[in-house]
């Protein structure tokens, strides 16, 4: 039996001067967010069903998570994003304790909640409380419906305070993933203090993972500011910085096609497609069809590991 998920909405960011991904709207100016999008709830009897697509050794495979036709609108982004190659790269396992950091309206923790839920793990969520604005209770209330149900094993939600990094229990976690976040903290000048928190929550051998669109090293630093891309050199100061060992990276995320000198930062290219707002000059040449045909950006894959004591 095929896994059996209901499609829900999420909040759609509106893209009002670019600002999250996927629905994407991310600007310096607000809030940093993980890419939102549609999310998958699971149904009632959604753990029953997955149940029956275990392997040998009776855990949840990653190909069936990826596989489930519920997965179709957000699979067409697989081409981009090569989940199952990203997650074995990091070496997540579904024993493990998980923690994603903010990861919005879900495209990354539809995946691995249910995979490590339902394999004897913990996925644990560290985004922005509800209180802080209703983009963040929408979060949270989808959230909740989908994975605190007890139908997908252990799942929980914990503090990203902006400006300060997750409110972890340190030493807990197994490995930290984060995908296209590090260029907001940059931008709002906490990158420093988020790393530092991942450090605290790992224990020692765990990993963090981390995917985010790439500036090329020759370009200048100051794009990291304001573009949405990061040198590779850059992420790898900061988490050095940290205390972390760089283990190993991957182009798996690569795309030789995307130069990063777009006029609306990495938010030209998909999903976000940014283009000219009303009343705004369109910039010389402006071709929408054109960023469309480059596809999502170039992204660094990176593993780092906590060193053992």
């Amino acid at each position: 039996m095929r896994l059996q998920f209901v499609t829900v909405s999420v909040l759609a960011l509106a893209l009002a001067g670019c600002g999250g991904e996927e629905s994407e709207a991310e600007t310096p100016a607000e809030t940093p967010a993980a890419e939102m999008e549609d999310g998958m709830a699971p149904a009632e009897d959604g753990a029953e069903a997955m149940s029956e697509e275990m392997d040998d050794d009776g855990m949840v495979t990653l190909a069936t998570v990826l596989a489930d036709p519920a997965r179709a609108d957000a699979a067409a982004r697989d081409q981009y994003r090569h989940p199952a190659e990203t997650l074995e790269f990091f070496g997540l396992e579904p024993t493990m304790t998980v923690i994603e950091v903010t990861p919005g309206g879900g495209w990354y923790q539809d995946v691995i909640a249910p995979y490590v839920g339902l394999g004897g793990g913990t996925y644990i969520g560290a985004d922005f409380e509800a209180s802080t604005s209703e983009r963040a209770a929408q979060r949270a209330e989808a959230f909740k419906t989908k994975y605190m149900t007890g139908d997908f094993g252990d799942a929980h939600l914990i503090p990203f305070v902006d400006g300060e990094g997750i409110k972890a229990e340190p030493g807990a976690a197994d490995m930290v993933l984060t995908f296209r976040n590090v260029h907001n903290w940059e931008m709002r000048g906490y990158a420093d203090q988020a790393f530092g928190s991942f450090y605290a929550a790992l224990k020692p051998g765990g990993v963090l993972g981390v995917v985010d669109h790439r500036l090329p090293e020759e370009m200048d630093t100051e794009l990291q500011k304001r573009s949405g891309y990061m040198k590779q050199s850059t992420v790898i100061a900061l988490a050095e910085a940290a205390g972390f060992v760089l283990d190993a990276e991957s182009e798996i995320n690569a795309n030789e096609m995307d130069t990063a000198d777009h006029p609306f930062g990495v938010w030209t290219l998909p999903p976000v497609s940014r283009t000219p707002r009303e009343g705004e000059d369109a910039p010389e040449g402006f071709d929408a069809e054109k960023y469309l045909a480059i596809g999502e950006s170039d992204r660094m894959t990176l593993r780092f590991v906590k060193p053992a004591e």
